[in-house]
């Protein structure tokens, strides 16, 4: 048999994968029914308001620029360049942090920590990122992660896939089940007409479950390869995976210096930082980020605002833009040296950038040819007159496909829930429900969507093929979907 033979079909990389998805979504604008909707000052969909229009079919030229005018933003897609830029400036820091030693020193000390414990890192850290999820829907911010916590999983003994199922899992099941977060239950209850802590105390009931279900599945599939490597799925790749992510023998037994230690700090400081600015503290009447920035603008020379818990990807890349000037100058690296590192730190994370612009093209595919309005159109018709059981399980059903079509949390709400919170009312099912069957769709579908940039983005990064990232959690999203449908089913018992 010959070598290529044994090899097989081999995934296409990413970019290939979502070229292909881009152009067969422009080739449905030729099939589906060009539609609209009405909208309420809001901006809301109105239900019952759909009408048809003018058949804009997408061509090969509307294809190929569809990753420039995402990139640069249309009227109904956000700009994904302040998101690419973020993930750029991530890598500078990275590279300027790594340029120091401070990091492979740092993880090489909580490796030897955690000697003989290693898997007591995987409830811990998975907790975090999902209570990040359900509070502000981390999602992109995480990519910052995957650099660091890729070398401490492989020097314990786990594998690429262990880092992924800790952070992308993490923070997507918390987002899944969120219960405060401002941009996916937020503007689902405004455009619903609720108030947030409606339905709160499913969604908690969900964000521990859920949870719990992704700790045990994490932490089962890191025990296999622990007592055995070859069943990781991605043991072919193990030596090249060390080589380009693993621990250098040398920093694996040093001692950190007072200068990496300072770096150390400041490189925690980083991350504390943006993880407070991204929670909108004044949406849950906590003031004191209020009260620091009245102080700190009052001072003569600082600045009009630092808004901490108002920042978004501009903000959060301008900090880690000035921390990497910071750790430049706290190791006194030089100028040369340290331009060198941060121009190369950006280089790495080059093609993640790309792809979070390439995702988000089938959006602009999608939404200049007028198919979205239509697919909604279809949910709504299909939904009306059901029982309350029914109809949940069904807007649950009905919201996965949707959510392919549309990966924002806070798009999808304000195209949908001004339709199906009214639709709910019909079938005797509370606004919350929905909330949270929207809610738990978007999240399913987010973890092994090509059209996302989180997902996309944290496989570019972890070098995981897309297929083996389904083939990993194929089975699990299978059990999450019937936990969170019987789930909506008794709660409309109530």
């Amino acid at each position: 048999m010959s070598e290529n033979a044994k090899k097989g079909f081999k995934m296409p990389s990413s970019f290939t994968v979502l070229m292909i998805i881009i152009a067969i979504v422009a080739a449905l604008t030729w099939i589906i029914p060009a539609g609209t909707y009405q909208a309420d000052p809001d901006g809301n969909l109105i239900a019952g308001t759909y009408s048809t229009v003018e058949q804009t079919p997408q061509g090969f030229y509307e294809v190929v620029m569809s990753p420039v005018r995402a990139m640069l933003g249309t009227e109904t897609v956000g700009q994904a360049i302040e998101v690419a830029f973020f993930v750029l400036m991530v890598g500078a820091f990275l590279g300027v942090v790594t340029e120091t030693g401070a990091l492979d020193v740092g993880i090489g000390s909580i490796v030897r920590r955690y000697k003989g414990r290693e898997k007591m890192l995987i409830p811990i850290l998975m907790i975090l990122f999902a209570l990040g999820g359900t509070t502000y829907g981390m999602a992109e911010e995480t990519m910052a992660f995957y650099p660091l916590l890729i070398p401490v999983m492989l020097a314990v003994g786990f594998d690429t896939i262990t880092t992924l199922g800790i952070i992308l899992l993490g923070s997507q099941l918390g987002t899944l089940a969120s219960t405060v977060n401002p941009f996916a239950t937020g503007i689902a209850s405004s455009t619903a007409g609720i108030s947030l802590a409606e339905g709160i105390g499913w969604r908690v009931i969900q964000w521990i479950i859920i949870v719990g279900m992704g700790i045990f599945f994490v932490y089962r599939y890191a025990s296999k390869i622990e007592k055995d490597p070859t069943k990781s799925l991605v043991y072919d790749k193990r030596e090249e995976n060390l080589r380009e992510f693993g621990l250098k023998e040398e920093a694996a037994s040093a001692t950190l210096t007072p200068v990496q230690k300072r770096v150390l700090w400041v490189f925690g400081m980083t991350f504390v930082i943006m993880v407070i600015s991204l929670i909108p503290w004044t949406k849950f009447n906590i003031p004191v980020f209020t009260w620091l920035n009245d102080v700190l603008t009052a001072i003569p020379g600082f600045g009009n605002s630092l808004e901490l818990g108002d920042w978004y990807f501009p903000e959060v890349t301008m900090l880690f833009l000035f921390m990497a000037v910071l750790i430049g100058f706290v190791s006194k690296m030089g100028e040369e040296r340290f331009f060198k590192a941060f121009m190369n730190g950006a280089a790495d994370l080059l093609s993640v950038a790309l792809i979070v612009a390439l995702s988000r093209g089938i959006q602009v595919i999608m939404n200049d040819g007028q198919i979205t309005a239509t697919i909604l159109h279809f949910g709504e018709k299909t939904l009306q007159g059901l029982g309350s059981q029914i109809f949940i399980v069904l807007t649950y059903i009905f919201y996965i496909p949707m959510s392919f079509l549309i990966p924002s949390t806070s798009g999808l709400a304000g195209a949908t829930m001004g339709i199906m919170a009214p639709l709910g009312q019909f079938a005797d099912v509370p606004a919350h429900l929905i909330i949270t069957a929207y809610q738990s769709a978007s999240g399913l579908v987010n973890l092994i969507a090509p059209t996302s940039g989180i997902v996309m983005g944290a496989l570019a990064l972890s070098r995981v093929e897309l297929g083996t990232w389904i083939k990993f959690v194929g089975k699990f999203l299978v059990a999450i979907f019937v936990v969170t449908a019987a789930l909506l089913v008794v709660a409309t018992f109530f």
